[in-house]
């Protein structure tokens, strides 16, 4: 991802107390502003604990919105999304989504996850991401209009996608998309750094042997190490836990449960590490 004047310069800082700690790797920052601004819906697509949420969660803290987070799963209906009926205190009412909250009250609504909803879910949302920006009620028959502040933002692992879970084409044609990647290996150390307050080299440490494994050939991983992982690894390490249980416990059980492929993994990392 090409680099601008959205990368922090000498003595900036991208965290204060109420904005969560984001490092930018490009122009997100500044895409996702636009986005905002013009009132155009944002898909983020990148592999797991690459820092898609905290991005989202960064920037609706950046722009002072409030955001709404729902993460996505088998079960999740488009009724979890807009609200339902429900019996309190003997009478039935009305109970907003969180999608709903969103639109009524301005904010970010931020899937998570996406394509693991039910189907029934992209389709609330079309309406939501063309010029209309309207939210449907079909059950208490009120038609909402998004305000300018509202945002949605989806999300999603292009590396799970299959024909049964993906998202059709005329749904990503609906939203700008971004790819989020792991960073490069520079910048990752400095968020591994600025997490934990691990010492640098062993950050860099730790982020040679991410690379190292997401460059194995052969290797049956559904997913690679994250820069999440690297975070846990280091928290340990900074615990006092010794190397080999932390690269165990962080980086090699979370990848696979297969003994031959963690047996590999130990390998490669023990030789790399000496």
């Amino acid at each position: 991802m090409p680099h601008d004047v959205t990368a922090p310069r000498a003595g900036e800082t991208t965290a204060t107390p109420d904005v969560p700690y984001y490092l930018p790797t490009g122009s997100e920052r500044a895409l996702f502003e636009t986005a905002h601004k013009n009132r155009l819906p944002l898909l983020l697509k990148g592999p797991t604990g690459c820092g898609k949420t905290r991005f989202v969660a960064h920037m609706a803290a950046r722009l002072g919105l409030p955001l709404h987070t729902v993460s996505c799963h088998d079960d999740l209906t488009a009724a979890d999304l807009t609200g339902r009926y429900l019996l309190k205190g003997g009478e039935t009412v009305w109970v907003d989504g969180p999608l709903t909250r969103a639109v009524r009250e301005g904010g970010i609504c931020y899937l998570d996850e996406v394509v693991e909803a039910r189907k029934d879910v992209t389709v609330v949302l079309h309406p939501l991401t063309d010029d209309r920006r309207l939210l449907p009620l079909e059950r208490t028959g009120e038609l909402l209009e998004a305000p300018d502040n509202f945002m949605l933002v989806v999300s999603y692992n292009p590396g799970y996608q299959n024909v049964l879970k993906s998202l059709k084409p005329s749904t990503r044609q609906r939203f700008l998309a971004l790819d989020m990647g792991y960073p490069a290996p520079e910048q990752e150390t400095q968020i591994v750094v600025s997490e934990t307050g691990i010492e640098t080299d062993r950050a860099q440490m730790l982020v040679m042997v991410a690379n190292r494994i997401r460059g194995l050939q052969g290797v049956d991983l559904e997913e690679a190490v994250s820069t999440r992982l690297l975070v846990y690894c280091a928290t340990l390490l900074q615990a006092g836990r010794p190397l080999n249980e932390a690269v165990q416990a962080a980086i090699i059980e979370p990848l696979s449960d297969e003994a031959d492929v963690k047996q590999g993994l130990s390998e490669t990392i023990d030789a790399l590490l000496g």
